[in-house]
């Protein structure tokens, strides 16, 4: 396995170990390295960089892990170590970019909601209450990973369950864009749709921009 796909692993997975052996002792490392609303008294800077490594439970890493492993090894092996990392961060980065946007706007157009919330038990601060907004979780670099395979292999068949034939990979990354578009706008599920199109979207500026730098050509794999 490639340098850089199997470090992410570990970390990964040894961040995960750490939050729940941490939890235990009451202190919650999700929320101190997550990505917080960069309204709330406890957003920090280097949070767009810690919350893609602090996942929620057991099936949110598991399914972020398997696709860096299925997917980003061969990136890797294209791009090299150096050019695949970048690539990695700076799509995780953008994803939270994209998250803090789209949750500013949604802070805007509610503001009166965001002022004091009702938990059903007591009324909160609105600081209290925007310190709740937390993003944690690899999938923004994760779908950057998706498109990037796509992109390179775009004529490669993949086998997903559970379809009863095999699927090109540039459909296959169409169409989950399609998906996160549409759960984005409708919502109300807890997951971060537009960070996963944030990482896709800066994965794709990305791309662009290697291919022009390279006089109009990265090649394209089948």
């Amino acid at each position: 396995m490639p340098t850089v796909t199997k470090n992410l692993l570990i970390i990964n997975v040894l961040c995960f170990l750490g939050a729940m052996v941490a939890r235990r002792y009451g202190v919650d490392l999700n929320d101190m390295l997550g990505l917080h609303f960069f309204l709330a008294s406890d957003f920090n800077p280097a949070q767009l960089i810690t919350y893609m490594f602090m996942h929620a439970n057991f099936q949110h890493i598991f399914f972020n892990m398997f696709a860096v492993w299925m997917f980003g090894r061969t990136l890797e092996m294209v791009w090299g170590p150096k050019r695949f990392l970048f690539y990695y961060i700076l799509c995780g980065i953008g994803a939270g970019l994209i998250q803090e946007g789209v949750q500013w706007v949604d802070y805007v157009v509610n503001l009166s909601q965001y002022e004091r919330v009702n938990t059903g038990i007591s009324i909160i601060s609105m600081d209290e209450y925007l310190n709740l907004l937390t993003t944690v979780g690899a999938s923004g670099a994760v779908y950057a990973i998706l498109l990037a395979f796509g992109m390179l292999f775009p004529n490669s068949e993949m086998f997903i369950f559970p379809l009863p034939m095999p699927i090109k990979a540039k459909y296959f990354v169409i169409g989950y864009a399609v998906l996160e578009l549409v759960l984005g706008i409708t919502g109300g599920d807890g997951i971060a749709h537009f960070a996963h199109l944030g990482g896709m979207l800066f994965g794709l500026i990305l791309i662009i921009y290697w291919r022009k730098k390279n006089g109009g050509g990265q090649q394209i794999y089948y």
